[in-house]
């Protein structure tokens, strides 16, 4: 989880091989009128979101029930998103990306044709709520490369197996 940018894609995918994981973008998840709007610089609603969300935690109660692990990459910013996830049902570990404005500016400056513009990374830094001490995740610093981040994220997933 993490704001546009910090590496949710990348980190998600890899970590999801490495576990022997499925693998899902929570932008695919989105409804077509979601990316429109974010395609046309206009941040969600917290109304756009909810649907987002409940559809987000079904699909993870749904793959649990069915005996699969996987790895979703989604913004889930507040508190409240990750409530949303978790009362799908499925026990969820999150790990919270998060990076230096500018970094993640360049980073979203980069990238070729992703509706979420890089003029809207403020609107999410804005709202982005870190994990609370009572939520079951880790909070990952993404400046160094990606493949320490991907080392720090696979250690702290292996600690939270642990205590399930």
């Amino acid at each position: 989880m993490g704001v546009s940018g910090s590496g949710k894609s990348t980190v998600g995918a890899e970590l999801a091989g490495r576990l022997g994981r499925g693998f899902a973008d929570g932008d695919d998840f989105h409804p077509q009128a979601n990316r429109d709007k974010m395609a046309t610089g206009h941040p969600l609603t917290d109304d756009d979101r909810w649907p987002w969300l409940d559809t987000i935690g079904r699909y993870l109660r749904d793959e649990a029930a069915a005996g699969r692990e996987v790895v979703v990459a989604c913004s889930a910013l507040k508190r409240v998103y990750r409530d949303r996830i978790r009362a799908g049902g499925a026990l969820v570990y999150f790990v919270l990306l998060l990076g230096d404005r500018d970094l993640l500016l360049a980073r979203m400056s980069a990238r070729q044709g992703h509706f979420m513009k890089a003029d809207m990374l403020d609107s999410q830094l804005a709202i982005l709520e870190p994990l609370g001490p009572d939520e079951f995740g880790v909070t990952v610093d993404v400046d160094g490369p990606v493949s320490d981040v991907i080392t720090e994220a696979l250690a702290d997933v292996a600690r939270a197996e642990d205590i399930v």
